[in-house]
């Protein structure tokens, strides 16, 4: 833990002054000779260094000539002092570095496998090093090469060449320093000395996470991606985001031919080049060979029946049996049409619309304004409601925004980090790697979950209580600090609220009252207490295992009175921070993709804002809150004499056949829909009960913004050409909005046009985070410039959202590419931190919620004894059906499996491998059970990502009555021996499925067939 700067001075080093190859250098306090020289254009071989890694020095490459001094001094290791006069290229330097290069040259495969062009230089930075020296091998020492180890292609993504290896170590600095993974080592000695992984094992046998920071890292070829090995020759190198989790970590695609041929991490703000398996190996699903690539249209007398997906070919997703072809104009007409008429019939309730996460801010924007300016309601939703909907809920209640206060690298300036409800290293695999690397440096993690899961292995403390107790074990951390006197009262007394009904709230949830019922040890909650109020600086992180609860907001309430009594927040280092799951869900909440709240959250009831925005759309909008994901499913089986009843849909990108609880239940409601239009990639089990269906772009198809967990917004840019007749999601919208049209019969007539307000002020009353009203578009359409004027889209999206993006312009991204807010000016650098002087409530201070124990909706019985917990997993997010189609992803995890202690499995005489059956009330699966002794006896956990066995058949629809988020963390089931598995698992062939198994690991746990 090192503590952040505090004042403009402690920013700005000192500098030394020096001379190398006779010009004077001016070099920062610490920085070493080779970075010094670096910075002035000076050009130093080397092998081993690498920016950002820590330098080792054990090449030689680097070696310089020090006035003085009688050996040679490596640059890279050697800091840099007052009065030093370094020589790079005298003859002795020049020697030493022309020798290592020749030695090791000596060493390599007469064909390489890392070449820049035409076969020249076949061992990457080595022979190019080599060459700018001018090395030539002599045949005496070539003659000497060493025995050539034989190649391990034994994992499903990298190939491991030692004959190409130097030793340099990077690829163990990669791994142990900075992914904190601890695969590969450094084994046995002298001339046998070689990089290993584990215990000598094969790569594909070992505990790798398949994050291929050791392939960035590596210099010569000696570890390489199979996609790319040999020339690495693209046609084009794209900058981008990695469309996956929350995390938002820079990238570069490669393309080669219209297709991704590899991805490189890059040095953006929230990932510094690191990626995780998904973002660097699971490109490809963008070229899979069943991407939609034409419109459809539902084939008249051809039912939409759920029970039916189950059944349906997923190995070509074969849709001519359910859909025919049709035009774009034909199904534009038919999708747009249906809707209008169903609007113009029933009303402006009749419609809803699912948004994405998985798309860009533009089309979650111009998404929004389509429900409410086209369909004439706020029944506009995504899949916020499913994962951080209650920690919204709670947050815009006490610290008045719903993101986060601090960005997950902050953890470095923590000296106790509290992980709840999360497991990082799986769903947020880089954000992990922070942790990790604060945990080395000496940080405490504190980690309170019911499950133990890999995280734990860095934790000082664990505390692993019952599921459902979450509150019951806050109130019992804030009982510790108040009863031993340990609040901060300066903040209290400045900063927050309703501290006193808080304290009263609290005294009967002792430590030693609570032990029984959380299953902590009163002793250990009260020394997590203690750890957390006096650290200097003290930083909660939590996921959907906070979130996903009937009680979701009262846990997300109990974090914020934790930090607010003990005054952790506000601060470098100390905060909150709910780790967001989906590589946009932050930029699309914000983007008023939600049923209650407008761009920027501003409260559809509340009367300025509704005056705001019905003037910067030039169109009457509905005053009431929308509906939200799971009561869109009940309004669409409602009664036809409900007015609010649904009757037809737009979703984009997002699969509530697969993602929402109760799946017979919601797969019934799509199906009951007299209208349902699905924009996606894929045929999802989603687009598989629609009427229309729309062939989109996926993420490397198209260019747009996406906004972080950490509040960066970010530039992501169009890398290769859709498929087909696939087009851009924004220009689907845009083309629905025109057919539709406005939903009133004629604005009315005394409300200017928007061009008069243009430079107005925000209406009286209304929240200082709304904008200046400055032209929006009365309609979702016609926006010019590129990229279906994604541009235009951005800069009304950024006069919306003027109060907190107001500086951070398109011409901005594009030079910067990441930009965080809060930003509010072209100067402004945007605020890492926030509400280090005053939260965005009404008053400026925190507001304490207290929160008592609530029991989930469904106990476990003699029936349904165990508690089912859901999630994602490292290899495969969300529903699975990008990350499934990916043949890396798909070969490490091909299977679906429930995960059980060994206590449990002893007791009903299973072991890891067989096939169960899982039921709970509502729907049951087989798969296969995996030993894992980190979840809870009593609680079997299961990934929601495989619509052979979807876990989401039995999760329970119940929701929290403030953030109206499913309960998918908690529900009564039965395990059972037995059961007869699906004859369709995944989406690959099955040939093409029992060649990729032939390269990948045993499935952890998983006894093999």
């Amino acid at each position: 833990m090192t503590s952040a700067p505090t004042t403009a001075a402690s920013l700005q080093p000192g500098t030394v002054t020096l001379r190398i190859d006779q010009q004077t250098v001016h070099a920062q306090e610490g920085e070493t000779i080779f970075k010094a020289a670096q910075r002035h254009g000076i050009d130093i071989p080397h092998l081993c260094f690498k920016d950002g890694f820590r330098p080792d020095g054990n090449c030689r490459a680097c070696v310089v000539e020090i006035a003085g001094e009688r050996t040679l001094a490596p640059s890279c290791c050697r800091t840099a002092t007052a009065g030093l006069e370094v020589l790079v290229n005298s003859p002795r330097a020049r020697k030493s570095q022309q020798m290592v290069l020749e030695m090791l040259l000596s060493d390599m495969p007469d064909v390489g496998h890392k070449w820049l062009e035409d076969g020249v230089g076949q061992h990457g930075e080595l022979s190019d090093w080599a060459q700018r020296l001018d090395v030539q091998v002599r045949p005496a020492l070539q003659a000497l090469r060493r025995t050539q180890p034989a190649a391990d292609v034994s994992h499903p993504a990298m190939a491991v060449n030692l004959d190409a290896c130097i030793q340099c170590n990077r690829c163990v600095r990669a791994c142990r320093e900075e992914q904190v993974n601890d695969v590969i080592g450094y084994a046995h000695r002298g001339a046998h000395s070689a990089i290993v992984f584990d215990l000598d094992d094969a790569m594909g046998s070992s505990c790798c996470v398949a994050c291929g920071e050791c392939v960035q890292a590596c210099p010569t070829g000696a570890l390489m991606p199979k996609s790319q090995m040999g020339s690495q020759v693209v046609d084009k190198q794209v900058d981008s985001v990695c469309p996956f989790c929350g995390v938002g970590c820079l990238l570069t695609y490669n393309v080669k031919d219209n297709r991704i041929v590899s991805v490189d991490g890059r040095d953006g703000p929230a990932n510094h080049q690191r990626l995780c398996v998904k973002g660097r190996f699971g490109f490809d699903y963008a070229h899979s060979p069943q991407r939609l690539t034409v419109p459809l249209i539902r084939k008249a007398g051809v039912p939409k029946d759920p029970a039916a997906i189950a059944q349906l070919n997923r190995d070509s997703a074969d849709w001519s049996a359910v859909f025919r072809q049709a035009s774009w104009d034909e199904a534009l007409a038919l999708a747009a049409g249906q809707l209008t008429h169903l609007r113009d019939t029933h009303g402006h309730k009749a419609l809803a619309g699912f948004g994405s996460a998985k798309g860009s801010n533009e089309e979650a924007y111009l998404f929004q304004k389509l429900v409410r300016t086209g369909f004439g309601s706020n029944n506009v939703d995504h899949c916020t409601r499913l994962c951080h909907a209650s920690s919204v809920a709670a947050l815009l209640e006490g610290v008045g925004s719903a993101a986060v206060s601090n960005q997950v690298n902050d953890v470095a300036h923590a000296e106790l980090i509290f992980v709840i409800g999360s497991n990082p290293t799986a769903n947020h695999p880089v954000a992990a790697t922070w942790m990790k690397n604060a945990a080395k440096r000496g940080a405490k993690i504190v980690l309170a979950d019911p499950r133990v899961t890999d995280i734990g292995k860095h934790a000082w403390r664990t505390l692993p209580f019952k599921p459902d107790t979450d509150v019951a074990m806050l109130n019992a951390l804030i009982h510790t600090v108040i009863d031993e006197g340990l609040v901060n009262q300066d903040f209290i007394r400045d900063r927050a609220n309703n501290f006193e009904a808080l304290k009263q709230n609290v005294q009967g949830y002792s430590p030693e009252a609570m032990a029984p019922i959380c299953g902590i040890p009163a002793a250990t909650l009260r020394e997590v207490a203690r750890a957390f109020a006096t650290a200097k600086s003290a930083m909660v992180l939590w996921g959907m295992g906070v979130s996903q609860h009937v009680h979701g907001t009262d846990n997300a309430r109990c974090l914020i009175a934790l930090v607010s009594v003990t005054g952790q927040i506000g601060k470098p280092g100390s905060g909150l921070h709910p780790l967001r799951g989906q590589n946009n869900v932050q930029g699309a909440s914000d983007a008023g993709l939600i049923p209650m709240m407008y761009p920027n959250y501003q409260r559809v009831s509340n009367a300025a804002a509704h005056a705001w925005f019905e003037k910067f759309w030039d169109t009457p909008l509905d005053n009431q809150p929308g509906y939200t994901v799971v009561e869109i499913m009940h309004k669409a089986l409602a009664d036809d004499s409900d007015p609010h009843k649904v009757r037809g849909m737009y979703i984009m990108g997002e699969n509530p056949a697969m993602s929402d609880p109760d799946l017979n239940h919601a797969r019934h409601a799509l199906a009951s829909l007299e209208h349902l239009v699905v924009q996606d990639i894929f045929m999802t089990e989603t687009a598989w009960l629609a009427d229309v269906v729309l062939p989109a772009t996926a993420w490397p198809e198209k260019t747009g913004t996406v906004t972080n967990t950490d509040r960066m917004v970010q530039l992501g840019q169009q890398a290769i050409d859709p498929p087909g007749q696939a087009q851009p999601d924004l220009w689907i919208i845009q083309q629905i909005a025109q057919r539709m049209g406005p939903h009133a019969s004629a604005l009315r007539e005394a409300q200017p046009h928007a061009s008069a307000l243009r430079g107005s002020l925000p209406p009286e009353g209304a929240s200082p985070a709304l904008g200046r009203p400055g032209g929006g578009r009365a309609l979702a359409c016609g926006y010019a410039g590129p990229q279906s004027g994604v541009a235009e889209v951005y800069e009304e999206m950024r006069q919306a959202m003027h109060g907190v993006i107001a500086g951070i312009s398109w011409e901005r991204l594009q030079r910067e590419s990441s930009v965080t807010y809060p930003c509010l000016s072209e100067s402004d650098p945007g605020e890492p931190t926030v509400f280090t002087q005053h939260f965005d409530t009404d008053d400026g201070r925190v507001h304490l919620v207290p929160a008592d124990i609530i029991p989930a909706n469904e106990r476990p019985d003699a029936d349904y004894p165990f508690v089912l917990i859901t999630g994602r997993q490292l290899e495969h997010w969300h529903t699975g059906s990008m990350t499934r189609r990916s043949g890396v992803l798909h070969a490490i995890e091909p299977t679906a499996t429930a995960s059980m202690c060994g206590a449990d499995l002893l007791t009903l005489g299973l072991n890891a491998g067989d096939v169960v059956t899982l039921a709970s009330r509502r729907g049951q699966v087989s798969l296969r059970v995996r030993r894992d002794d980190g979840t809870p006896i009593g609680s079997v956990f299961m990934p929601f990502a495989y619509y052979e066995a979807a876990a989401n058949l039995m999760t329970n629809a119940a929701l929290d009555p403030f953030g109206k988020i499913p309960e998918f963390k908690y529900c009564a089931v039965a395990v059972r021996a037995g059961g007869e598995l699906p004859h369709n698992a995944g989406f690959f062939s099955r040939d093409r499925v029992g060649r990729v198994a032939l390269a990948a690991p045993p499935s952890k746990g998983v006894a093999q067939a």
